[in-house]
């Protein structure tokens, strides 16, 4: 975890023999301005580092998508978020499973959960909960309308075993139903999926990726331990936040992230204002600068709104 304090270290210590160089020998000093621009980013990466300070940030994330209103195209919108995440753990040498997936008969997924595990994934991508909005012309509309669509993503930390979450099993209510594929066909003839209800939050869960029972039933409690940390976590930030009369910058069910592909292509964040004009490379899991505009804008700190829309 130090590393990259003593790289930076290092480095200052670099550019002071580089000044001193300079001082005998001016060729050196062309040499500083490409140091200094080095030691910059070191101390950017660090000062992020440093807002990945929360108690779950270290661990893995299970992300939860659900399609909204929107129909098809919301259910398409749902499935293409899916890929963007995935994209974004392929490009940061990070490990997805796909925990749980329930396909749309005519398109998209209705909803999924993956897993995404790597240093600080959860501490990157809590700031993803909330409404996702897309704006376009409908591919499923024959009369070419412009059809907005949502879709609900909740992010929640992956915990160890060997981490502590108080689940009274007696709160919890177990339902079991057959699991099914695209089309109503069903992957196999038994009750192998597997729905957790937690009655006093009601919070609920849900597994039918694998013909096991039991290991639905093993990747359901997964997620329900995952999602009761969140909740718990955010429950202790609104009243931390509240002790100073702050509004606590968390919280599922709001609409974070606007994507345009009519009457231009866009992205922007309503929270961060952060904005990037190429929707291709959005999808394509380009939102590192999304999550770290995020992760700045939960810690106060100012962020630029280069979009004068």
């Amino acid at each position: 975890m130090l590393g990259p304090l003593d790289e930076a270290i290092a480095a200052q210590e670099d550019l002071d023999a580089l000044v001193e160089m300079a001082e005998e020998d001016p060729s050196f000093a062309e040499e500083a301005p490409a140091e200094i621009e080095r030691i910059e980013a070191l101390l950017e990466k660090l000062k992020l580092a440093a807002l990945l300070n929360g108690r779950h940030d270290a661990a893995g994330a299970i992300i939860s998508l659900n399609a909204r209103d929107g129909g098809t195209d919301a259910n398409d919108w749902t499935e293409m978020l899916l890929r963007m995440y995935l994209q974004w753990a392929a490009k940061h040498d990070y490990k997805a499973e796909l925990l749980d997936r329930q396909d749309n008969e005519e398109a998209g997924i209705n909803n999924a959960s993956v897993a995404i595990r790597g240093p600080m994934a959860y501490g990157y991508l809590r700031g993803e909960s909330g409404i996702h909005r897309l704006v376009r012309i409908s591919p499923f509309n024959s009369a070419g309308t412009r059809q907005t669509s949502f879709a609900a993503v909740d992010v929640s930390p992956e915990i160890s075993d060997s981490v502590e979450v108080d689940i009274d099993e007696a709160d919890v209510r177990t339902d079991t139903y057959r699991a099914s594929g695209a089309g109503g066909q069903h992957v196999n003839k038994t009750d192998s999926a597997i729905r957790l209800t937690h009655e006093p939050t009601g919070i609920v869960v849900q597994c039918q990726n694998d013909r096991s029972q039991h290991k639905n039933r093993a990747s359901a409690w997964k997620m329900l331990r995952a999602r009761l940390a969140r909740f718990e976590e955010e429950k202790r930030e609104a009243e931390e936040a509240a002790k100073y009369q702050e509004v606590a910058k968390t919280g599922f069910g709001s609409q974070i992230r606007n994507y345009f592909l009519h009457p231009d292509q866009r992205v922007k964040d309503a929270r961060t204002k952060y904005y990037q004009g190429n929707f291709n490379a959005v999808m394509d899991g380009d939102i590192q600068g999304f999550l770290e505009a995020t992760l700045r804008w939960r810690a106060g700190q100012p962020i630029e709104d280069d979009d004068e829309d």
